[in-house]
This record gives C-alpha cells, structure tokens and sequence, in this order.
C-alpha cells in the first residue's frame, strides 16, 4: 500500500487565494473580502436570472404557481381585524424603515462589543446585494400583485415578483445570525442564534402572503435567492479567514485573550 499523498487545494482555488492574499497585503482584509463578495455577486445575479426564466416557464404550464391561487383562499379564511392589524405591525419589522433601522441597532451594537467594522461591512455587502437581486427580479418580471380586493391595506404597487420583505429578511437575519455564531461558545446559543433568524424569516415570508400582498411563489423564491446570497456572503468571509496569517486576526474573530 502506498502512503495517502496529502491533499492540495484546487489549481482554481490556489490562485484565488493567492491574489486574495496579494489584495490583503496590498489594500486590507476588508478590501478582499469586498472583491469576493463583488465577484460572487455575479453568480447571484445569473442565478436570479435563471430563476426568473424558470419561473415563467412554471407559471405558463401552471405547475407551482397552481399553489398560488389556493394558498391566498386559505389565507383570506385566517383574516381577523385583530390579526390583519398584528401581521401588517409584524411586517412592516422587514420592510424598507423597520429592517434599516433593526439591523442598524444590532450591527452598532455588535462593532461597538467586538471592537470591529466586519459586521457593518458584512451587513452593509449583504444588503446591497439581496436589494439588487429583488430590483432586477421585479424588473424582468413584472408580476401583478394579488387584486387589492384580496389584499389587507396599506396596498403596495410595486412588482410582485420576489418578495422583497422575504429576501431581505432572510440575508440579513442570516448574516446576524452567523456573525453572532462566530462569537458565541456554547451549542445551545448557537443552536439560539439560527433558530430566532429563521423562525423570522418564515413568519415574514408567510405574513406576506397572509396579507394578499404577494404570490406563495413569489416567497418560496426570494427564499431560494437569499438563501444562496447568504451563501456566498459567508463563503467569502470564510475564504479571507483562511488566508495566511489571518486565523487569529480575521475580521469576525473574537479576540485571542491574555492569560
């Protein structure tokens, strides 16, 4: 038998971490993690993209979108004053203020603990790059929104096609909650951390729904588009952490203390 050779990364993956290294040394850390976070946008995009393609393709064969129609009826059956009036205050947490402004808290919050701006630059790429994958999404399709009379008022009149509230939660939830991931200790906060981001995540995307103000397809896509941003959001922060010298030292890490 022959000894195991030890394994090398990638030729691909060597020259990607060589010239994140070079822009490290050069520029900052932040400035490479900001050159893989603009390369990965690219496949985001392909990706929203693709699924706008197949969404049309779906919608005329009436194949997933079939749901559409029987999930607003079931939800129209749910509606109370009470309800309407506690879903709406509910949603407006992932709309264009309440979003900003929770994330803002808990991103000043988390620089001011850790001593570090990655959880602002990390929130602030993410954001950015789920808002442009709702704006073109919006854009190449061009869905109407359910009738305002199946809808609970404020109304909203921009495309329907994905759900922006959906998308955006779920990126910057996501990317909350794994910043508090890598400062945390125990399993159970951990375990805390993932469960609270998607447990919101799913009752946005559902309060969306419940209100008439978009499709079920609309939400199981934003979904599907934020998860894989998400992705590669957490994916470049991981590739900076790898580079040499930058264990200890990444932005993110919590600080190595003295004894």
């Amino acid at each position: 038998m022959t000894p195991d050779r030890p394994q090398h990364p990638a030729p691909v993956e060597n020259r990607l971490m060589r010239l994140l290294h070079a822009v490290s040394q050069a520029a900052s850390p932040r400035a490479a993690l900001l050159l893989i976070l603009a390369v990965g946008l690219l496949p985001a995009l392909a990706l929203t993209l693709v699924s706008a393609e197949v969404y049309e393709s779906v919608t005329d064969a009436d194949g997933v979108a079939g749901l559409d129609r029987p999930a607003l009826d079931y939800a129209l059956t749910l509606r109370t004053p009470g309800a309407d009036a506690a879903v709406t205050g509910f949603t407006n947490l992932a709309g264009t203020i309440g979003m900003p402004v929770i994330a803002g808290v808990i991103v000043l919050v988390m620089c001011l603990r850790w001593r570090s701006w990655t959880p602002l630059i990390l929130t602030a790429a993410a954001a950015a790059g789920s808002l442009l994958m709702t704006v073109s999404g919006k854009a190449l399709i061009g869905r109407t929104r359910p009738d305002l009379a199946d809808a609970v008022p404020p109304y909203e009149s921009s495309a329907s096609f994905p759900s922006g509230h959906t998308l955006n939660s779920l990126v910057i939830a996501g990317i909350i909650a794994y910043l508090v991931i890598l400062h945390v200790q125990t399993r159970r906060a951990k375990g805390a951390a993932v469960l609270v981001a998607a447990a919101f995540t799913l009752a946005v995307g559902l309060s969306r729904v419940y209100l008439g103000h978009h499709w079920l397809t609309d939400v199981l896509v934003a979904w599907t588009l934020g998860a894989a941003w998400l992705a590669v959001v957490i994916t470049a922060h991981q590739l900076l952490r790898r580079l040499p010298g930058r264990q200890e030292a990444a932005p993110g890490s919590p600080p190595r203390r003295r004894h």
